[in-house]
């Protein structure tokens, strides 16, 4: 069974009028976390959309580059985006739902907002209203400010590039110290650590651009000290 039709069985209940926060509820299990993180960047990434206004063809191309939807299933995507969008719940509601499902895993919930990131900044126009609206949701899913600028810094074009906020450093370390996390950060990439933490195949192809992102700051930093 595709993770699409495990999704669409997952909202089956919103035919007898159960809103998406109900059917976040019933993915707590641990079988269907890596059901419950597409249809959270789906929900989270339509309330985002709604937030700046309107869906660029940007950022539908965007969300296909993270999650390969097959023409069959496209139905099951769209249903989910377009509740969301109706919902009359807010972002935060749906936000709070997610971070009771995912409270054991911070690196998930990292992941997950690396995706909203790569939807946010799709059309090359970073708005205001995106980055409160993710700012927001960072501190519900319990992240600190330092790794929301980590986030943005690898992220929006015009954002601070500090090679040091993209590693999540900062310039009093020592080289050795940097060097140790970014090896770190460099291994948290590597697909099988993505997978102990539920993150669905297709969504590990946002490591790919982290990669470099972290790769060019270690040796901006690493050229800098020699």
């Amino acid at each position: 069974m595709s993770i699409w039709q495990r999704i669409a069985d997952a909202i089956a209940a919103l035919a007898n009028g159960e809103g998406l926060t109900a059917v976040f509820d019933k993915l707590r299990a641990e079988p269907e976390k890596t059901v419950a993180f597409t249809i959270a960047v789906i929900a989270l990434g339509a309330k985002m959309a709604k937030a700046d206004g309107l869906v660029t063809r940007g950022e539908v191309s965007a969300f296909r580059e993270v999650f390969t939807i097959p023409p069959e299933d496209e139905d099951n995507a769209a249903r989910v985006f377009n509740l969301a969008r109706q919902d009359v719940a807010g972002f935060d509601s749906y936000a709070r739902k997610i971070a009771a499902m995912f409270d054991d895993r911070h690196d998930t919930l990292f992941d997950l907002m690396e995706g909203l990131f790569h939807i946010a900044v799709a059309d090359d126009n970073y708005h205001d209203a995106e980055d409160q609206f993710l700012s927001v949701v960072a501190r519900i899913f319990g992240m600190t400010d330092a790794e929301f600028r980590t986030l943005r810094a690898r992220y929006v074009p015009d954002a601070d590039h500090d090679p040091y906020f993209i590693l999540g450093a900062t310039p009093d370390m020592s080289l050795k110290d940097v060097r140790a996390l970014w090896r770190e950060l460099v291994r948290e990439t590597h697909p099988d650590r993505m997978m102990a933490r539920g993150v669905p195949e297709e969504a590990r192809k946002m490591a790919e651009k982290r990669l470099v992102q972290i790769n060019r700051a270690w040796e901006e930093i690493s050229e800098k000290a020699a």
